[in-house]
């Protein structure tokens, strides 16, 4: 299925240099993780408050491309170094569905109109990552599969972040993007369940 999980590997390579300088000062990849969830909060705190001024919005498109930077980062170093632990693995799950949470909050506040669809949205996000996380439990791997997961996410909020800041309205299509961006969630999350169980 199509998802931006699939430039992954370029993203990785052209992250590179950028590795090499972090380890080269010692910076280790919890480090990174913490610094990941740290920056995710700012994001949100951001966002709530961008109703004071719309360059604020601008915090979705530049922030969470730096996120996606920091979290590809993490596991490169953890590879790559040797620097794999129980920990740096609870960090990166329970710090990326924490942010997540906190990142998508300030929909409701901006999408009054599609409050409840906000909502599901939310929800879904974190049962898709538990689906993931169930490739560990009854399978071989984490999955990834499926073509609304968390890159695909973040790409998503950080254009309509881009959009609101250039003045566009979209308040009379929202329950459609919602609709349809809650119904690429079940299919990723039934497509990562399945594969899931495959495996075991």
């Amino acid at each position: 299925m199509i998802s931006v999980y699939k430039l992954k590997p370029r993203f990785q390579q052209l992250l590179t240099p950028v590795l090499l300088f972090l380890h080269k000062n010692k910076i280790t990849a919890n480090q990174i993780t913490i610094s990941s969830i740290l920056l995710s909060v700012m994001i949100g705190i951001l966002f709530w408050n961008a109703d004071i001024s719309k360059w604020l919005f601008l915090s979705l498109p530049v922030g969470l491309l730096i996120r996606m930077a920091l979290n590809a980062l993490d596991g490169m170093m953890a590879r790559k170094f040797n620097q794999t632990s129980k920990l740096g693995e609870v960090l990166n799950e329970v710090g990326d569905i924490i942010s997540d949470v906190i990142i998508f909050l300030p929909l409701i506040k901006f999408q009054p109109e599609s409050l409840y669809l906000a909502v599901i949205f939310i929800v879904l996000s974190v049962i898709n990552e538990f689906a993931g996380l169930m490739g560990k439990v009854v399978g071989k791997e984490r999955r990834y599969d499926g073509p609304m997961g968390k890159s695909d996410r973040a790409l998503i909020l950080g254009l309509y972040g881009l959009l609101i800041f250039f003045g566009a309205d979209i308040s009379g299509v929202s329950v459609y993007i919602f609709g349809i961006i809650i119904l690429l969630l079940l299919i990723s999350t039934y497509t990562r369940l399945k594969k899931s169980l495959h495996e075991a």
